[in-house]
């Protein structure tokens, strides 16, 4: 888990070790953790494409993850960007040109092949960055009586970082393995981690998420 001192200690200046943080409570899990999977898809893993980056070790994490809700007979969200008409997110689009990439004949919308994906999984289309806003997640997740939540995949400071907030406002404890999400900016990902975990999820190591397991 992060600590107070954790991003002093990598030399990034995003904080001061006195700085003072709000007390916060670790909620963990409950009886029926969702795992949502966040756009661990082929324009996001594969540095070849505009949006991607070197994120071997996060794929594996997320495989791992993958496993043992399948193990234990927990749902997976995954999600992936689609832009199937031009007006869709096009302020988003407009900023980002190489969100462009993401349409539906594009390889780049596919998941990453190492994910096991199986029948059972869900997969959800989504034009911004959370992957609630304007999508059926929450209401499939309360549909099945999901009472927690399990968010990983890419980026931290995107996609990520938004589905957890959106997660915690739709009344969701969120526990984020640190392993299992990634950013092609590194200073980006400590810093949003650091704050993800003072105030909106608990971030720990992926041995520990995976003992929150039911």
């Amino acid at each position: 888990m992060l600590e107070s001192g954790w991003l002093a200690s990598q030399g990034e200046g995003f904080i001061l070790a006195n700085d003072r943080t709000l007390e916060r409570k670790q909620l963990g899990l409950g009886s029926k953790p969702a795992l949502v999977v966040v756009d661990v898809v082929k324009g996001f893993t594969n540095p070849d494409c505009a949006l991607g980056s070197e994120c071997a070790d996060v794929v594996a994490a997320n495989v791992r993850l993958m496993h043992e809700f399948h193990q234990r007979q927990l749902p997976i969200f995954l999600t992936t960007v689609i832009y199937r008409h031009h007006n869709q997110a096009r302020v988003f689009r407009d900023r980002l040109p190489a969100l462009e990439l993401l349409v539906p004949d594009s390889r780049w919308i596919e998941f990453d092949p190492q994910l096991p994906i199986i029948d059972s999984d869900v997969v959800i289309e989504k034009v911004h960055a959370s992957s609630f806003h304007g999508t059926s997640l929450q209401e499939q997740l309360v549909e099945l009586g999901v009472d927690s939540l399990v968010v990983t995949g890419l980026t931290t400071s995107g996609c990520v970082r938004a589905t957890v907030v959106d997660g915690l406002q739709n009344g969701f404890p969120v526990v984020v393995p640190e392993q299992a999400v990634g950013d092609r900016n590194s200073s980006a990902h400590r810093s949003n981690l650091y704050d993800l975990n003072a105030k909106y999820a608990d971030v720990v190591d992926l041995d520990t998420a995976i003992g929150l397991l039911p």
